[in-house]
């Protein structure tokens, strides 16, 4: 019961940590490390979590949760456990209940990785044939596509084979050139880092969860971050005060219905656009080399941990 007890403490201790970050003020100088720090957490949760409920309920193999389910798997597809009346790996109902629950939650979140995954695929396929028709290239809007619409929007559609820049007629008309720049080079690197793979994730659990507030809180969490990385890689070629002027300028035209699958340079809700604006014209101090470092290796001790955890025998 010791891998049980310490799997489901580090589940625990993994919701305290999403909330303290979900609170802290350090991830905005350092999103990339925070968005990292998301991830791990997020995984740490899920394995622990699972973990803790199979350390439980196949206790009485005495193999730990990973040899365990093996041994499971094993008497069920032989018939000893159904000819031995659980007597081999499954003592009391809880038990059961533990690996039933444990199986449960498994499947939903492979339901909501692979449902995400296809979902957003399709989406994207159907987007990019619809775009062969109502979009045309501009000169002065290099590697992008431009759609006849007045409303001001500008987003990305990533892809492996077929990744594209859109920018509407109406964005056209409320940016400048400098303006534009910024906003291209926002949205090439979401291209370019594959910041919708970052996301994958984080949607999965939404769409597995869709009641829960929680999840979808921490959901924008770490899309508000990744729009922070994709600024500071914007930044590197443009002024902040363009981008942030840019910023303004679409908050000033209105929401625009971005599609499903898309990644855009204003999506966020209105506070996290203000957020991102106050960042770019009062920039924080970066987050240290040895504060990084830290929640790097804080975060690969973690996920190394609830491994470990999986093998204890007891």
């Amino acid at each position: 019961m010791v891998s049980a007890a310490l799997l489901s403490l580090v589940s625990v201790g993994c919701l305290w940590a999403m909330e303290a970050l979900h609170r802290a003020a350090w991830p905005s100088r350092g999103p990339y490390t925070a968005v990292i720090a998301w991830q791990a957490l997020g995984l740490a949760w899920g394995v622990s979590t699972i973990g803790a409920l199979l350390s439980f309920g196949l206790s009485s193999y005495q193999q730990g949760a990973a040899a365990g389910s093996m041994a499971l798997l094993g008497d069920i597809f032989t018939g000893d456990l159904f000819l031995a009346e659980l007597s081999h790996g499954l003592e009391g109902v809880s038990h059961i209940v533990a690996v039933v629950l444990a199986t449960v939650l498994t499947l939903v979140l492979f339901y909501g990785l692979v449902s995400s995954f296809v979902q957003v695929v399709r989406v994207r396929r159907r987007h990019h044939d619809l775009l062969e028709l109502v979009a045309e290239d501009h000169p002065d809007v290099p590697g992008a596509r431009v759609v006849d619409h007045p409303v001001a929007a500008a987003y990305c559609l990533p892809g492996i084979l077929r990744s594209q820049v859109v920018i509407s007629a109406g964005a056209l008309e409320v940016l400048d050139d400098k303006e534009l720049a910024a906003v291209l080079a926002h949205e090439q690197a979401h291209l370019r880092q594959r910041h919708d793979l970052v996301l994958l994730p984080f949607s999965s659990l939404k769409r597995a969860f869709p009641k829960v507030r929680l999840v979808r809180t921490y959901y924008e969490s770490v899309a508000l971050l990744i729009e922070m990385c994709a600024d500071d890689q914007a930044r590197r070629t443009s002024s902040p005060r363009e981008l942030a002027t840019a910023l303004m300028r679409f908050g000033a035209a209105g929401p625009a219905r971005v599609p499903d699958g898309a990644m855009a340079v204003a999506e966020q809700t209105q506070p996290g656009v203000l957020q991102r604006v106050n960042r770019l014209l009062r920039p924080d101090d970066e987050l240290s080399y040895h504060a990084g470092a830290f929640v790097m290796g804080a975060s690969a001790f973690l996920l190394s941990s609830v491994v470990c955890l999986w093998h204890i025998p007891v």
